[in-house]
């Protein structure tokens, strides 16, 4: 197994069917309670244990995951609300070892998770089937414009993904 992506690198998929979608979004809702269901009961020393060599700690995955997440409710919302915008890509490494992405306060990161997680599936759960053939330009990600429906599927799997790293470190380390 790759440690790196544990459930396998996002495979990029044009469009989505209903229930496809339907399925994503439901991964998006169960994200926060994957996650903290699997740093629950994490001490300090585990929580600053990498996922992988070279990798980030645990800590630094749970602030990651709602920073990433925070950005796609945006790009979400720019999408919806412009004419195929110009999204603004950020340093997740530099993000990830800033004092708020090594901090302490795992505990606010889910929180902020959860909460961003209810309006964010909201906002998908209300959006009709053309909403997600609207597009944006993302700099990090040359040719065509990515589809809405692209985004759905990078963030459902980017949640399955991080979870995984988790769940995957639990498991070859032995906590319960």
């Amino acid at each position: 197994m790759d440690l790196r992506y544990p459930i396998g690198s996002f495979q990029r998929s044009a469009h989505l069917t209903a229930p496809e979608r339907v399925e994503m979004i439901e991964t998006i809702a169960g994200a926060p309670d994957g996650l903290r269901s699997n740093v629950s009961g994490l001490t300090d020393q585990q929580l600053d244990t990498p996922y992988r060599p070279e990798g980030w700690t645990v800590r630094q995955v749970v602030h990651h995951v709602p920073d990433s997440h925070l950005n796609a409710f945006v790009r979400f919302k720019l999408a919806l609300t412009e004419d195929q915008p110009t999204i603004k890509p950020y340093d997740e490494a530099r993000w990830a070892e800033l004092p708020d992405g090594k901090g302490p306060l795992v505990e606010n990161s889910l929180r902020l998770l959860e909460s961003l997680h209810e309006r964010w599936v909201a906002l998908l759960r209300a959006m009709a089937p053309a909403d997600f053939a609207r597009t944006l330009v993302h700099p990090e990600h040359p040719g065509a414009p990515m589809t809405l429906d692209v985004m759905l599927a990078m963030y459902a799997w980017h949640s399955r993904h991080h979870v995984a790293h988790i769940a995957e470190l639990r498991r070859r380390s032995g906590w319960t």
